[in-house]
């Protein structure tokens, strides 16, 4: 965990690479519960037997899956002192270059792009690279936006 004393010491890192978080499995537990909850219940993630014979000779982690965990990446990761409040203000552009088996785990590298001031407070733009262990291309990247709002102390 990195700790920045405030938004002057996140500028500093602007461009740097700011940690990595732990690593976290992803089982078919989880693939399960998280195709329950949207209603995404491809057989490519929730069937083991039918993935076998599949195009990824296993079940998948849907990319959903894989990017809603960018934020216990980021809160791994790093930590920003002497700001109110941070809201996760989106996401510009992501990217699924490779599948996640089940079985894998998976961790988030976040550099920090850009953070840029607005008459309403300060904008982080994060590059989160969703790695799985062991595997050449990452499953997700991502450029997450962060809003840090003027006052909210």
């Amino acid at each position: 965990m990195r700790i920045f004393a405030g938004l002057d010491a996140v500028a500093a890192a602007v461009g740097t690479h700011v940690g990595d978080s732990a690593w976290h499995a992803i089982d078919q537990a989880r693939i399960d519960a998280f195709a329950e909850v949207t209603g995404d219940a491809q057989w490519i993630h929730i069937d083991p037997e039918r993935a076998l014979a599949g195009p990824f000779g296993a079940p998948i982690a849907h990319g959903y899956l894989t990017l809603s965990l960018v934020t216990l990446f980021l809160d791994e990761t790093f930590r920003v002192d002497g700001v109110g409040m941070a809201v996760n203000y989106g996401t510009d552009r992501v990217r699924f270059p490779a599948p996640v088996p089940v079985g894998s785990r998976v961790r988030g590298r976040v550099e920090f792009a850009d953070l840029a001031a607005t008459a309403r407070g300060s904008l982080l733009r994060s590059t989160v690279t969703v790695e799985i262990e062991h595997a050449e291309r990452p499953a997700c990247v991502a450029d997450i936006l962060t809003f840090y709002p003027a006052g909210a102390d």
